[in-house]
């Protein structure tokens, strides 16, 4: 039969699955905002690790400001997190060897 192997395609996609999963798990990101105001960690899970507030920024008492500033921060780690991980699967479904991947 052809070179196709189902089961070994799918024993190959498991190990990817594995890796990717570690992989997120080991990916870190920073977001930031307001010059750095606003400092925001996440893994690439998606789940926040940290956040730095510059203590300026809660002296100068504008909490809308402060807000925006953490919604900023956490949304562009976010991003961050998503091109990390779109760029890991690219590498791995390019090296599974399925056709048009």
């Amino acid at each position: 039969m052809g070179g196709f192997n189902l089961q070994e395609l799918m024993s190959q996609a498991k190990r990817q699955y594995e890796v990717l999963q570690q992989k997120m798990q080991d990916t870190v990101v920073e977001g930031s905002a307001g010059g750095g105001t606003v400092l925001v960690k996440m893994d690439g899970r998606k789940q926040v690790l940290s956040i730095k507030i510059d203590p300026e920024a809660v002296k100068a008492g504008d909490l809308e400001m402060l807000q925006d500033l953490i919604t900023a921060a956490v949304n562009g780690a976010g991003r961050k997190v998503d091109e990390a991980m779109q760029s890991t699967m690219g590498g791995m479904l390019g090296g599974m060897g399925i056709p048009g991947l």
